[in-house]
């Protein structure tokens, strides 16, 4: 295919600090590329580069003629005062479209954005709603080339679910940063990461997140072992040219000549090689024996006369890892304060273990001081600090979470966000610990700094509660999933596999009561029974009528009465998503039965 971006040796500085260096790369027409690498890497600035908003230092920048390129940055830029519609209106007014498709593309994307009330002004709008705002402007521009920087900050996970389903079947070609690695996995095509470590300043990998993971794991072991291998042999080189061998033949020239060459060659690799670099995370437990460290009973709480949660009953020990995932505003940080203890929840009782000691990651990051220095933040008590009953002086201490020297005099408030997550991160490390509390650890964190913090909490004696709309790092860390709907319902799950699977289904908050199974006679081995028989017969004319649903549908979502109200296009929209997943499901149950049929008609 052809492509629809060139990058021809890019170089980027800032200050002594190198970004790119000689960077080539391109991207085809319909490719969907997710973007990652640690933080200070330039992958923002990359983005800002083809948008044309900054210039390289050097090198060329192509972009096919026509395309329509549309940017989304971090920051989302609306107008406080505006309102929902108003804001799509403003997006389209300077394209050249009729009026007729200007109206019928704002109602489109009122639709798939979900917005039932287009007059509410922005600045009432949650962060999370804000971003699916911005991103359904960006949509309405209709473009051919869609760069997002950071998409998913601000998204609850049916934000990032909904983004995940129109970029994972985009057909125009985008380019997304992002660290949320189940996001990268099932919305992109290949995976692209910036590093220093890479001969090329990057390594890109067809395939989604978890091939690119595996693929740069065998890169980086293989460049580790050539440096081994050219060590050995620039030691067997150097002794043999301190044997004092005169260059008097060709063919002893020629091998000081490549001596030169691999000696340049083992640098250039050790230099790669020293940019790998992780952050080192290990949490200080305090090894407390206790069974229960907090037990809550039947805890409810309201705000603003609306029930965010009631009779929620927890129990807390040692190896606890519990995840708490709902909707913005559906009560999450409320319960962490309620565990906290900074305020007291209106019904319900919360019991600590004694002397139980507590560390919090608060992620509005309002622990943090931005006048204070950086050293002051990692070490208020002077030039070291005290790990593990160990004193480490605060040069060291900051080079474990990747701050070098010259940053230690800097205002915290000059760091980027990823940076102060890293000092509070630090700052919980030092605290001996029986529970953590962690409100969004993962905002802001690279995914080299995601993959040690998971490790950390994995290896954490105490108990662990955890708010976070990284799939990843719930999959990897949490044991149980507390959800909260908002609406005073709440359920505990085995993982957020099953929370999402059940929480559409099932009425959130209420148990389903459990059907006794009747007994049936056992059919035999060499026979479909019955019921599935009578199930596969008539598959074919349920998919029939599950289709004609989905074409009746489709028609109703694009009438120009149904475009014009945006209540009823979001819910036609939705019943389009259900009908064709219904539609999924059953050429897939269709499958099972003939499979079924088959082997039975084997036996």
């Amino acid at each position: 295919m052809p492509s629809i971006f060139n990058l021809k040796s890019i170089d980027k500085f800032f200050g002594e600090q190198t970004l790119f260096m000689d960077l080539s790369t391109n991207a085809h027409e319909g490719e969907r590329i997710g973007l990652i690498g640690g933080n200070g890497s330039g992958k923002s600035t990359l983005l800002r580069i083809l948008a044309g908003l900054e210039a390289p230092d050097d090198g060329d920048v192509t972009i096919k003629n026509l395309t329509r390129l549309v940017y989304l940055p971090q920051d989302d830029n609306l107008e406080p005062e505006n309102s929902v519609l108003e804001i799509l209106t403003q997006s389209l007014e300077a394209e050249p479209i009729e009026e007729q498709e200007r109206h019928r593309r704002i109602q489109r994307m009122l639709g798939m954005g979900g917005f039932t009330d287009i007059h509410q002004q922005c600045g009432t709008l949650s962060g999370g709603w804000k971003k699916r705002l911005a991103i359904t402007r960006a949509l309405a521009l209709a473009p051919d080339l869609l760069l997002l920087d950071e998409p998913t900050n601000h998204l609850d996970i049916q934000g990032i679910l909904w983004l995940e389903k129109i970029l994972g079947t985009a057909k125009f070609t985008f380019v997304v940063v992002s660290h949320d690695r189940q996001f990268l996995e099932n919305a992109c095509q290949n995976i692209m990461e910036l590093g220093q470590y890479y001969p090329d300043g990057y390594l890109k990998v067809d395939g989604g997140y978890i091939t690119f993971s595996r693929r740069r794991g065998e890169f980086l072991e293989n460049q580790q072992k050539q440096e081994i291998i050219l060590s050995n042999k620039m030691k067997r080189e150097t002794e043999w040219l301190s044997q004092g061998v005169k260059a008097r033949t060709t063919k002893a020239k020629f091998r000081i000549n490549q001596a030169e060459k691999l000696r340049l060659e083992l640098g250039n690799l050790k230099q790669r090689n020293r940019h790998v670099q992780k952050v080192d995370l290990s949490f200080n437990g305090t090894d407390r024996k206790t069974k229960r460290l907090l037990v809550a009973r039947n805890l409810g709480h309201t705000i603003e006369g609306r029930e965010l949660f009631k009779e929620i009953n927890l129990e807390l020990t040692p190896g606890t890892r519990l995840g708490l995932i709902g909707e913005n505003g559906s009560g999450k940080t409320t319960l962490m304060n309620l565990l906290e203890g900074t305020i007291l929840p209106e019904s319900g009782t919360i019991k600590l273990a004694e002397n139980l000691r507590v560390a919090i990651f608060d992620q509005t990051r309002s622990r943090l001081d931005p006048e204070i220095t950086l050293k002051e933040a990692l070490s208020p008590a002077g030039e070291s600090v005290i790990y593990q009953n160990r004193s480490i002086h605060v040069v060291s201490w900051a080079k474990r979470f990747l701050f070098t020297p010259d940053q230690l005099l800097q205002p915290v408030g000059w760091l980027s966000g990823g940076e102060k997550a890293r000092i509070l991160l630090a700052n919980l490390m030092r605290q001996p610990a029986d529970l953590l509390l962690l409100d969004e650890p993962t905002n802001d964190l690279d995914i080299p700094s995601l993959e040690v913090l998971e490790e950390s909490l994995m290896e954490f004696p105490g108990a662990v509660v955890l708010v976070s709309h990284d799939r990843f790092l719930l999959d990897r860390v949490t044991n149980k999933i507390l959800y909260l709907d908002g609406k005073g319902g709440s359920e505990i799950y085995a993982d957020h596999h099953q929370c999402l699977l059940e929480t559409p289904k099932n009425e959130p908050g209420k148990k389903s009561a459990k059907k006794p199974k009747p007994t049936k006679p056992k059919t035999p081995a060499n026979r479909l029974s019955y019921k599935h028989k009578f199930e596969l017969e008539q598959m074919e004319d349920k998919i029939m009528e599950a289709e004609a649903e989905v074409e009746k549908l489709d028609t109703l979502v694009a009438d120009p009465e149904v475009m014009a109200d945006p209540e009823r296009l979001s819910k036609c929209c939705m019943d389009l998503q259900q009908a064709q997943d219904a539609v999924e499901q059953l050429y897939t149950r269709w499958e099972e039965l003939e499979a079924m049929n088959e082997t039975a008609s084997k036996k």
